[in-house]
């Protein structure tokens, strides 16, 4: 870069502008053929550079050479007339513009203009006209000029510097403006740039008056190129020239629907729910009033209906009973083939009790045998993206071809720690400890391989490795640092990073190592540095990963140390090494596990205790203590829950068997899965058997267990077939955490189900004949005979226990005789209707709210230290992450191809690669693409360019020096075939240094693919960056965009290309979560309708179903949205979790209404008829279990994830299941009868409640139970 600088030397020697007045002295003939300077005179040190001589004679025709010399470097328009300079000044004048070729030439307008500007000045024989010396020096009988004037119209330095100020400089990324022109905003900034006297700069002193009154004396007459010329030849490419540049079409994003500040689902949800809430209103007011007006004629009948039996009347006569006029006579065939299988079964389960537990525990012992090939898959990449889907594809040919994305290790430094506010984090004593600081890195070792940071880092220039530091602006040499001027070369490097390059080579803009202060403002100044160490990175399993993972474990050892020293200097440090996300994610998972555990253990302990109460009454244990010891099923609960674990297990081992990773999902969510299905089925059948034992006391227990299996059977068949399913669909998924979660999760419950109609059934009958022969609970082998004589009334025999039923549990009573009346009340089912409506409208209006993305910081402990470091990264760090625009299978020996590719030529296509990413730039706001791309194919040919005659060289000599065609930017003297192979690889390997800054060994080394054998290339990039991503949002944003400029670029060239950056892979399931999510929730509830509609026999029941589940699973969406639960595939995950629980909430109480039980059925309330009355049925029949078997037990469990340290957890689970819990409970115990009661199908017989002996046993039932003495309330 150091001739980059010289350039501005060579132009102040040859560059002139508008100054002050004449001094006839020097220049006193102004007259068209005469000069004003000519030749070298010498200079004014030993070391300084050449000054012109004053020469105001006649111009004059130069030798043969000396034109042919001046044509070949300033054009053809200089082949005839007198010039005014001589060879040793051309020689001077070629050896600056070779320089500048190499920075401007990839636009011609730029270059003639620039060219033509020197070769005026140096050679015009009109010179005197424009340029008038003012201030000479006398030395050794020379006259030198030390100072001059130059006229330049405004219209050729407008046009000038609008033709150059848009330039780049490929390799470094830069604009060439701000090497030729210091940064100049506009034409007489650049032009007093040029001109200044200075070391370095200019060796005498031009000036550049904008008016001169001196007669005779006028600006040349020369008109400058455009950057968009109508001459092709010099018209620019679009990289260089905006006016070029095709204008891309708009990009219309989806979603932005809006009413006004609403969105346009939101508006529609509330707009529909005001509407239908108005109509309600205005219907139930013209009800009342003609419910007035009747009430006279009808008030005879309604007291006839109402009136209460006598108690002599028959009990089997219909009359005592209103609703018992509407129970259903017909019978479902598809039901009654249930409940005959089912008896049948349990029948046989109870028949051969330990038959049938053998093969029960044998079949999930083989089954669970496949945990000896448990695998859990902790690799995020291969979690989250499908092993089909394109990120993962592209993501592996990236690796295989370019190597894995380098390994980066980064702190912040900040001091923000003060009371009062932020201030500046570098001083001369914080910059001579972290020198130091960095030294210590350096020399750091692997404490198990030793291996230090210059054995794995990453070094692109062939020795220095890659450090990103405000150091390398001192040298890394705290000698280097003045304690009073570091402030002055803190800013000079900042505005000139070629100047202040790192040992590596490339430039270090101050927005990657600095942060925390305006754009514009001073660095000196700024609250935050932040350092990166750049490791090489390596494929899995390789010991080079090895090496480099254990130096980032003493990396991150000694920065633990080096924060409490920052502390006590006042400041803050944060990092983060490669390793350290997935030890901390691994730290969160262990501290999840303890929580999980604990959750596990009280819903395990609840539902043995709950269990053993169904039969167990205060008043008998008040009668006889020992009975309690009878009657607790303690044993039978926990053999529940063994059977829970034997079906996870089951499931576990089953699909490891065929090679199904596990995740550290299934692990902690299955078993809240199981266990609520499985709990839950388990009260029903206990609950169900205790009624039978009461209704049927006389039958041995084999009948009682069939007859209850026969009844419940059907009813977890419904919610087991329904979930298992709906599970099932994930399996389609190619997101493998959500798939194999689906599979795990669907195979457990199905596995359940077919244990707790056998196995549980078997133990229940054991246990009843334990109970029966008045054994312990626990221990079996003791038997209690206190209780035998309390429950034999004294006569020594069993059978008379069972003609007093069992007290009801609290919770039942108040269901029967207090909620399921007041429930059923016409006025409490209007405003349960709007209420739950109204909830469902809510979650609709929410879902626009709900964002996508699962933040890092969710991820890791509360206490990380990565906590921290994230929040500096988005804070501080101005940068964005590289972005690379892969080729695969590129033919860029083909002239057709290497135009579909390339920018910096007049024949490159309007909408090639890199110039459409060059327009994308300039709308950063939605492209999110922030840097100029590096295009290996525009520098690539830029180096065979022969003007710069230090790149590429063959033989002694620039390659394409006699090359016909010629080099040119029509590219029609560009290379193709073998030899554009043959160059390539010489490029490839090309050192980059300052002789040839476009060598593309630094830069493009590892960027391209060359197949010399088929002569193509099968893979290369063009790299740019992203603008800096700050959220979530933005991440997925960053994503989609570059994905459709890539699809666009594709479809406009043909050529197959695709984007890559380090995080795309974790952000691909965006670009399809949303249609994904709906796709799973809207297929589940589909077959959620459809079995139920199989199974319950009729379609409106079935629609009542789906939707109460849409509705739970709607207005846990909209509390995601309240809550800040984001939509990933975690919350997918646990979506598909709420559908499943939601049937099991919903199942058993639909099926109690479309099959309500006789015994039930005739205690319902006179006033209840119809669907009323089978609703009422419902509730008093299952209503307790769902409520104590699912509801109470995931609560507690819920209750205890809240203590959790993981935010993750915190968010996306307790949050989401307390949110399921409510919802899902609230619908099947609220809404759900309501909405039963209302549109409800037509029922059927149950035909364990059919025929004489069902009827006798239902009389006896209801004899052996207390009287109501609640009121008959009207509704």
């Amino acid at each position: 870069m150091t001739r980059l600088l010289q350039l501005v030397a060579a132009g102040g020697l040859f560059l002139a502008d508008l100054g002050s007045a004449a001094d006839e002295l020097y220049t006193p003939k102004h007259e068209a053929g005469r000069c004003a300077i000519r030749g070298n005179c010498g200079s004014k040190t030993f070391f300084g550079s050449q000054l012109p001589c004053v020469d105001n004679n006649l111009a004059e025709e130069p030798d043969d050479k000396t034109r042919k010399q001046l044509t070949d470097l300033c054009g053809p328009k200089w082949a005839s007339g007198p010039v005014c300079c001589l060879p040793e000044q051309l020689d001077a004048l070629k050896s600056s513009l070779s320089t500048a070729n190499q920075i401007i030439s990839s636009c011609p307008a730029c270059k003639d203009n620039f060219y033509n500007l020197f070769c005026s000045f140096t050679c015009s024989p009109d010179q005197s006209l424009f340029i008038n010396v003012t201030k000479t020096l006398e030395k050794n009988g020379k006259t030198l000029v030390t100072e001059l004037d130059q006229l330049i119209s405004k219209e050729y330095g407008t046009g000038f510097y609008n033709s150059c100020k848009d330039v780049k400089f490929g390799p470094t990324n830069s604009k060439a403006m701000d090497l030729i022109g210091g940064g100049a905003k506009n034409y007489t900034q650049m032009l007093k740039f040029l001109g200044q006297e200075r070391f370095g700069g200019s060796p005498f002193q031009i000036n550049f008056p904008t008016k001169y009154e001196e007669p005779g004396m006028e600006a040349r007459p020369m008109a400058p190129k455009k950057c968009n010329d109508e001459d092709p030849n010099f018209r620019c490419a679009c990289i260089d020239c905006p006016d070029v540049c095709p204008a891309l079409p708009d990009i219309e994003e989806s979603g932005l629907c809006h009413v006004g500040a609403l969105p346009c689902l939101s508006f529609a949800s509330i707009f529909t729910y005001s509407v239908l809430l108005f109509t309600l209103f205005v219907a139930l007011v013209g009800h009342v009033a003609w419910r007035k007006h009747a009430r006279r004629r009808t008030e005879r009948l309604r007291l006839l209906t109402d009136a209460a039996p006598s108690d002599d009347e028959d009990e089997g006569d219909l009359t005592q009973n209103g609703a018992m006029f509407d129970r259903p006579q017909k019978t479902y065939i598809i039901n009654t083939w249930c409940d005959s299988a089912f008896s049948r079964l349990g029948h046989v389960a109870a028949r051969f009790p330990a038959i049938t537990i053998v093969t029960c525990v044998l079949f999930a012992g083989i089954l669970s045998a496949g945990w000896f090939h448990f695998e859990i898959e902790q690799d995020p990449a291969r979690l989250w993206v499908s092993p089909t889907s394109a990120a993962a594809e592209e993501k592996a040919f990236f690796d295989s071809n370019f190597g894995p994305f380098f390994r980066a290790e980064k702190i912040f430094l900040v001091n923000d720690t003060d009371s009062s506010g932020p201030g500046p984090v570098l001083s001369y004593d914080t910059l001579i400890w972290w020198i130091g600081v960095e030294k210590r890195v350096r020399e750091l070792t692997g404490p198990t391989t030793k291996s230090a940071f210059k054995d794995i880092c990453l070094k692109p220039t062939g020795d220095a490795c890659v450090v990103q530091s405000v150091a390398a602006y001192f040298q890394d040499d705290p000698d280097s640092v003045d304690p009073d001027g570091w402030e002055a070369t803190l800013r000079k490097c900042a505005a000139s990073p070629v100047e202040c390059r790192p040992e590596y080579g490339q430039p270090l803009e101050s927005n990657m190592i600095l942060g925390g202060y305006p754009e514009s403002g001073d660095p000196a100044t700024a609250t935050a540095m932040t350092v990166t160490w750049v490791v090489n990175n390596y494929p899995e399993g390789d010991d080079l990963l090895a090496k480099a993972m254990d130096w980032e474990e003493a990396l991150k050892n000694l920065l633990l140390e080096v924060q409490e020293t920052a502390k006590d200097r006042g400041l803050r440090l944060s990092f983060s090494t490669e390793i350290s996300l997935e030890q901390e994610l691994n730290k969160s998972t262990n501290t999840d596990a303890k929580i999980i555990v604990i959750s596990y253990i009280i819903m395990f302990l609840y539902a043995s205790i709950a269990l053993g109460s169904t039969s167990l009454s205060v008043k008998d244990f008040l009668r006889n203590p020992a009975i309690s010891l009878v009657d607790s099923k303690f044993t039978l609960g926990v053999a529940g829950i063994v059977i829970v674990l034997m079906s996870i297990t089951a499931s576990i081992g089953l699909f490891s068997w065929v090679g199904l990773k596990a995740t550290l999902i299934i692990i902690d969510v299955i078993p809240f899965i199981v266990l609520a299905v499985g709990v839950d089925n388990i009260f029903l059948i206990v609950h169900e058997f205790e009624r039978v034992n009461i209704s049927h006391p006389d039958e041995v227990v084999e009948v009682r267990i069939s007859r209850a299996l026969g009844r419940m059977g059907p009813s977890i068949l419904f919610s087991a077939l329904a979930e298992t399913i709906s599970f099932a669909l994930g399996a389609f998924v190619g997101m493998p955490a959500v798939r194999n979660f689906a599979i795990y999760a669907a195979g457990a419950v199905f596995i359940n189900a077919i244990l707790q109609v056998t196995m549980f059934i078997s133990v229940l009958t054991l246990n009843q004949l334990r109970v029966e022969d008045s054994r312990a609970d626990c221990f079996p082998c003791i038997q209690v005979k206190s209780a035998r004589v309390h429950l034999s009334s004294g006569n020594g025999g069993v059978g008379s226990r069972f003609q007093e039923a069992p007290e009801e549990s609290l919770l039942q009573q108040f269901i029967r005789k207090s909620y399921a009346p007041r429930l059923l009340g016409k006025k409490v089912k209007a405003a349960v209707v709007v209420i739950f409506l109204g909830f469902f409208a809510a979650g609709i209006a929410l879902i626009p709210e709900i964002e996508l993305g699962l933040d890092q910081r969710v991820a890791i402990p509360d206490d990380s230290y990565l906590i921290p470091y994230f929040n500096d990264l988005y804070d501080y760090f101005d940068a964005g992450p590289p972005v690379y625009f892969v080729t695969r299978e590129f033919n860029g020996t083909d002239r057709k191809h290497q135009q579909q590719v390339c920018a910096r030529y007049t024949t490159c296509q309007q909408l090639s690669l890199t110039n459409v990413l060059e327009q994308e730039r300039k709308r950063a706001e939605v492209s999110y693409i922030s840097s100029p791309t590096a295009s290996w194919i525009d520098d690539f040919f830029q180096w065979l360019n022969p003007d710069n005659e230090q790149c590429c060289v063959e033989n002694r000599r620039p390659c394409f020096a006699k090359r016909d065609p010629a080099w040119n930017i029509t590219m029609s003297g560009m290379p193709e075939g073998d030899e554009f192979v043959h160059y390539l690889n010489k490029f490839l390997t090309s050192p980059t240094n300052d002789d040839c800054p476009l060598g593309g060994l630094a830069s493009y080394g590892s960027a391209v693919v060359v197949d010399s054998e088929r002569d193509t290339i099968p893979a290369s990039h063009f790299r740019t960056s992203h603008s800096p991503l700050r959220s979530q949002e933005d991440f997925i944003k960053a994503y989609a965009s570059a994905r459709r400029i890539a699809n666009d670029v594709s479809a406009s060239t043909g050529l197959e290309i695709f984007p890559y950056s380090i995080f795309y892979i974790f952000f691909d399931q965006y670009s399809t979560i949303v249609s994904l999510t709906a796709t799973l929730l809207c297929s589940a509830v589909a077959i959620i309708f459809v079995v139920a509609a199989v199974l319950l026999g009729s379609v409106l029941t079935a629609g009542v179903v789906a939707l109460t589940v849409v509705m739970v699973i709607v207005d846990i969406i909209g509390a995601m949205a309240v809550m800040g639960v984001s939509l990933n595939a975690v919350s997918l995950v646990n979506l598909i979790i709420c559908v499943g629980i939601a049937v099991e909430f919903c199942a058993h109480i639909a099926r109690a209404f479309m099959f309500p039980s006789r015994t039930f059925m005739e205690r319902a309330k006179n006033r209840f008829r119809g669907r009323d009355a089978r609703a009422w049925t419902a509730l008093a029949n299952v209503g307790g279990s769902v409520f104590s078997g699912i509801t109470v037990t995931k609560l507690l469990g819920v209750f205890v994830l809240g203590f959790t340290r993981s935010k993750i957890f915190e968010i996306y689970y307790f949050r989401v299941w307390l949110a399921l819990v409510v919802f899902a409970a609230s619908h099947a115990l609220v809404f759900l009868p309501v909405a039963l009661s209302l549109l409800g199908g037509e029922g059927y017989i149950d035909p364990e409640s059919d025929g004489l002996e069902e009827d006798l046993a239902s009389r006896r039932y209801r004899a052996l139970l207390p009287e109501d003495t609640d009121s008959e309330d009207e509704y």
